[in-house]
């Protein structure tokens, strides 16, 4: 029987993440901080008001791109918060989270051998997602000296003819990193320059601990070639309600929302009504939750100074990317080994991409309670390595 399979999706690995995620689960009593999914709950009117459009039967099918009031929110909402400007008619589309979008726009705008440049370490889905577009992902190695920001050097060094799209992963997964406007504005002009377009993906927009976020779609002569990408999971606490959006000219949306029609039909309708209610009411909610997020960060900062590990200072998303290279490990091989001895899981750099190597990334998407126990664990595996490295 011929072989059933493609043989580029059988090339590509499977998440890093899940892997210690699932023995965690079925550890007694062990610790997680390898998911990054918000503690908190949805918002109540967020629930109530999905629950309200299911008591009135609103369970059909929305437009292929999603429902109108929550387009024009979303128009308000970054107009409002970023500056942006999207035509709710025809510049934005409602996914099934932001993960759909980012697969969107590759198929979207890829033809077979055209690379993507992806600032790595970041989120997993970028690099399958454009193997399977039949792109050519091209990793730029981020680094900590650089607080995981993307410098103009690394930006230039890597085009080529071939380079067609940028992936923007900031405020960043698994580092924590942000892109300062001073930082954008470095590579824009190189951006334009070279006729690339860019996928910026904002999914933790409202988790920025400095000044205000910025987007790079907001700078000059950037809008008409970035893909806006942005959801409600991470802001919102709303994971499993599925729900992103895509923002961006309207020659590359049309053909986005053509490939959405054909593969998803729409976003969940119940989640989009729920949705609807997050952008009007609940700014002060998402505040509760940023504030929470950074008094966690500053713990957990904190306790690394304490036990002599060294971890730059992230001010984006909800995630530390300690260093662990003094330990003379891998990353894959100190996190089994700190799971195994504390019950304490986290995720091995290497889950996002090759240059997380000597790298953990640790979630502060979990109760202080829990970091704190799971910090004097991670202590206790570290004091017991030291005293083992110096016999």
């Amino acid at each position: 029987m011929r072989n059933p399979l493609s043989k580029v999706i059988t090339e590509i690995q499977p998440s890093g993440i899940r892997k210690f995620f699932d023995i965690a689960s079925e550890m007694k009593d062990a610790i997680s901080l390898g998911v990054g999914e918000p503690d908190f709950d949805t918002p109540w009117r967020v629930r109530d008001e999905g629950i309200y459009s299911l008591e009135k039967g609103k369970t059909f099918y929305t437009s292929n791109s999603g429902l109108k009031e929550l387009r024009v929110e979303i128009e308000n909402f970054l107009k409002r918060k970023y500056q942006l400007n999207y035509d709710a008619n025809r510049e934005i589309i409602i996914t099934v989270g932001g993960s759909e979008a980012i697969d969107l726009a590759f198929r979207a705008m890829l033809d077979p051998g055209d690379e993507v440049l992806i600032p790595q370490p970041s989120y997993v889905s970028y690099l399958p997602c454009a193997k399977l577009a039949g792109g050519v992902p091209v990793p730029i190695e981020l680094k900590a000296e650089n607080e995981f920001r993307l410098t103009r050097e690394e930006l230039i060094a890597a085009i080529t003819p071939k380079t067609k799209i940028l992936v923007l992963p900031f405020p960043n997964n698994p580092t924590g990193a942000i892109m300062e406007k001073k930082d954008l504005e470095a590579i824009a002009d190189v951006i334009i320059d070279n006729d690339i377009f860019v996928l910026t993906d904002e999914i933790y927009s409202e988790l920025t601990y400095t000044d205000k976020h910025v987007s790079i779609a907001s700078l000059p002569g950037m809008r008409e070639r970035t893909i806006y990408i942005n959801g409600f999971s991470k802001s919102h606490a709303m994971t499993g309600w599925r729900l992103g959006y895509a923002c961006g000219p309207e020659v590359i949306l049309s053909q986005m929302l053509k490939i959405h029609q054909f593969a998803i039909m729409c976003a969940p309708t119940t989640s989009q009504y729920a949705a609807v209610e997050a952008l009007k009411n609940c700014d002060e909610d998402v505040a509760k939750m940023r504030e929470e997020y950074n008094q966690r960060r500053r713990y957990l900062l904190h306790r690394f100074k304490q036990m002599g590990l060294e971890c730059f200072e992230p001010f984006g998303a909800f995630y530390v990317f300690p260093c662990i290279k003094e330990f003379g490990m891998t990353s894959e091989e100190f996190a089994f080994k700190l799971l195994e001895a504390e019950k304490v899981a986290v995720v091995p750099g290497t889950a996002f991409g090759d240059c997380g190597e000597g790298f953990l990334r640790i979630s502060y998407a979990y109760s202080l309670d829990s970091l704190k126990i799971a910090m004097e664990k991670i202590e206790n595996f570290i004091r017991k390595l030291r005293v083992e490295q110096q016999n």
